[in-house]
Formats: structure tokens, sequence, C-alpha cells
């Protein structure tokens, strides 16, 4: 197992980072009264990179069955290639 960080689990947070920044940036609308503009942009961030977290761990979850079902596991290569 590699010790690598996931894609699924690093670009998500980059992008709650970016969020966390541009929500400090724009806090001028919440103090001008726009409650409404100022969450529900924060909402729908959250809930894009909510579905970008789901389908990259999709993807990666795919991609490491074809590769067990094409090389095996390393499981199989201690049983002799039984299962």
């Amino acid at each position: 197992m590699s010790n690598r960080i996931k894609r699924s689990t690093w670009l998500p947070a980059v992008l709650l980072v970016y969020l966390g920044v541009i929500a400090w940036i724009g806090r001028s609308r919440l103090t001008d009264g726009e409650y409404a503009y100022y969450f529900g942009v924060i909402g729908v961030s959250l809930v894009i990179i909510g579905m970008l977290h789901w389908a990259l761990r999709k993807k990666e979850s795919a991609q490491r069955r074809n590769e067990e079902a094409e090389y095996g596991t390393y499981q199989d290569d201690e049983n002799g290639g039984t299962a």
C-alpha cells in the first residue's frame, strides 16, 4: 500500500481551504445583509466539493478493481493463485 495521499482526499481539501479564503474575503457581503447570497454560494460550493470527492473515490475504486482483476492481489500470490 502506498503512503501517497489520494487525489480524492487532497483535491477536495485544497478546494475547502480555497473556499474558506474566499468566504473570508467575501465576508463584506455578509455584513451588508446578503445572507442568502453568502451562505448560498458557500452551500453550493460545499455540495460541489462533496460530489467531486464522491466521484473521485468512485473512480479510484474502479481503477483498483480493474488492476486487481488484471494483475491479481498480493493475497492471491500467497495462496498460490487460488481464491
